[in-house]
């Protein structure tokens, strides 16, 4: 089958899906790589906590911050309760910065990320990429920005009603009236950037080795599983990933280690034409799209 024929062919399974997106694969240890639309740029949701690991974990790398610091955490600060977390939490807490990171990384806690976010503000977050030699990330806000979408003004029986103004509502410069959804004023990325960024944690050169090897493993205590997991877990590879989720919004980006020695970074990132919010038809979609890339790669295209 030629690559031209393969891409339609993966395309048409998104579009059945409900779905359009941006797809990167990169070998990291040849710099190849294959993807669809790969430099659309995606509100990213909770992405945006691996740049915070990788800023928070670098200022305790240059002794900036402690990483035993105890962190009073009241409880209400996100007023619309995850799935878990410290939202879920009815008494204040007191944890160490870096169970906060483990927090957010591997459970995508938010509440913890907001405190994180208390100690590297957005702005010197989005610095630290830069400094990295990130350019297509933007970190704007902190986490609590996500729950003041329509969907927390419906009740669980309406929220397909935010969903569909979520799904209807995009200009073609990527804008949005929910400004969570906007390009120019959410956090924002493209599945370029974060394979870059994934790069540049597996393959480390500015950003320090230590911190590097936090965050990737961090990534790979990631309990949520429930995306491209299946498609790229095995006894004979690591999976080490973060998800992000927002309204219409899937994504994932991660890196698999193969025990043949091949180490490939993934993004994919989606909006979903569907006004539900559980589709795990959809994500099983992602899945096959994100290992079909891999594999047309991994055989050498």
């Amino acid at each position: 089958m030629s690559a031209e024929r393969a891409m339609r062919e993966l395309r048409g399974l998104l579009a059945d899906a409900g779905l359009c997106g941006s797809f990167l694969v990169r070998d990291l240890s040849t710099g190849e790589e294959i993807g669809l639309d790969p430099e659309v740029e995606f509100p990213v949701a909770s992405l945006a906590k691996v740049p915070l690991a990788v800023a928070v974990l670098g200022r305790i790398h240059e002794g900036r911050i402690d990483g035993s610091t105890l962190i009073d955490v009241a409880p209400g600060r996100i007023t619309s309760p995850g799935p878990v977390g410290l939202s879920r939490f009815r008494h204040p807490a007191r944890i160490a910065v870096e169970d906060l990171l483990y927090l957010s990384l591997a459970i995508s806690d938010s509440v913890a990320a907001d405190a994180l976010f208390d100690l590297v503000p957005p702005a010197e977050v989005t610095r630290s990429l830069r400094e990295a030699g990130i350019t297509g990330i933007a970190v704007r806000h902190p986490m609590d920005e996500l729950v003041r979408t329509p969907a927390e003004r419906f009740g669980p029986q309406d929220v397909h009603l935010a969903h569909s103004l979520a799904i209807g509502s995009r200009t073609v410069g990527r804008g949005h009236p929910i400004p969570q959804l906007d390009v120019s004023r959410a956090n924002s990325g493209s599945a370029r950037a974060f394979v870059d960024l994934m790069q540049a944690l597996w393959v480390p050169s500015r950003i320090p080795a230590e911190v590097a090897a936090q965050v990737r493993s961090l990534m790979g205590e990631n309990l949520v599983r429930q995306r491209l997991a299946p498609d790229f877990s095995s006894d004979a590879s690591k999976w080490s990933s973060k998800t992000g989720t927002l309204l219409n919004l899937r994504h994932e980006v991660g890196v698999v280690e193969h025990d043949d020695g091949g180490v490939f970074a993934v993004a994919a990132l989606t909006e979903s034409q569907v006004p539900a919010v559980i589709q795990p038809a959809a994500e099983a979609v992602m899945a096959q799209v994100a290992r079909a890339l891999h594999d047309q790669l991994r055989a050498g295209g």
